[in-house]
């Protein structure tokens, strides 16, 4: 009879642990790093050999309740989950105490211990020299490009497009790189472009890919070398730019491409934001949008 009744309970506590809002939250985790890295379900099935479906279930929150139990672990040992998961957390006391000394601190506490952490470790000296190096970050569509060629020429210094020195990096097309080498060698050859043109170019406006928040060590770098610039538009306008320049990519054959935009605005945008100056493009001319983002360097970086 005891043995008739556990059986009938497990599923009832299986579904109970399905719903547990931890795994809800570690749903939306999953779901907010995917659209930041603008991939959409199918592509991050693919990468990760994980199925479709399993990913649907792990970003309802119905995910392996298995997941539970390193929780419950990790609470016995006063730890974070993470500590369980990394090896490098667990064996370095600094760490812990680095992440202690932060924890429940405002976005703007965050951000300054950033910056001092950046000065001490040998980065004092480039907050001056990084105006001379302004790179323009945002989605596909903001107008970094048109406008980066205009403020190049004014500013008389190279224009570079990012893309270009990844596939001069890789040896072949970002389209072979995304397809034959997968997001992990992208992220690798972008990191690699990106400290190669710092070396190459101390004066230069530069064009970066849209993804590149999505690795913190190659922000981290953009930051520290180079007066960012957030190029902002709606969502609307992204997509129309997009779509009269002929390019899909990533939404080629999705029907709900719009939404899959807004998803990986909305996931960037906290990363988007930690730009020196943010100039919204939308409603204006590429005229108007220059002489607007002009304006906004030379009062802010002054350029």
């Amino acid at each position: 009879m005891d043995n008739h009744n556990t059986t009938q309970e497990l599923p009832e506590r299986t579904a109970e642990a399905q719903r547990d809002p931890f795994l809800a939250a570690l749903g939306e985790r999953v779901r907010s790093l995917r659209a930041r890295k603008g991939l959409t379900r199918r592509a991050l099935a693919l990468a990760s050999d994980v199925s479709e479906r399993h990913l649907a279930n792990l970003e309802l929150g119905v995910g392996n309740a298995s997941v539970l139990v390193l929780r419950q672990v990790a609470r016995a040992l006063d730890c974070e989950l993470v500590d369980l998961l990394n090896d490098e957390s667990a064996a370095a006391p600094e760490w812990l105490l680095i992440r202690e000394l932060l924890r429940g601190r405002s976005d703007e506490e965050l951000r300054r211990a950033r910056v001092a952490l950046t000065e001490l470790y040998g980065q004092a000296g480039l907050a001056d020299a990084r105006t001379s190096r302004i790179a323009l970050i945002g989605l596909r569509g903001a107008g970094k490009s048109s406008l980066g060629q205009l403020l190049a020429d004014d500013l008389n210094v190279p224009f570079v497009e990012m893309n270009n020195e990844i596939e001069r990096v890789a040896g072949c097309g970002l389209g072979e790189i995304h397809n034959l080498l997968g997001p992990t060698a992208y992220r690798r050859y972008e990191r690699r472009a990106l400290e190669e043109m710092i070396q190459l170019y101390p004066d230069a406006v530069i064009a970066t890919p849209g993804g590149l928040v999505s690795d913190p060590a190659t922000l981290n770098l953009l930051l520290s070398h180079c007066y960012t610039v957030w190029l902002r538009a709606t969502p609307q306008e992204h997509m129309q730019r997009v779509i009269e320049q002929g390019d899909l990519r990533p939404m080629a054959g999705n029907q709900e491409a719009m939404q899959d935009l807004r998803r990986i605005l909305e996931g960037r945008a906290a990363f988007y934001g930690k730009a020196d100056l943010s100039f919204d493009t939308s409603g204006k001319t590429l005229s108007e949008a220059f002489s607007g983002l002009r304006e906004a360097l030379r009062q802010h970086a002054g350029v």
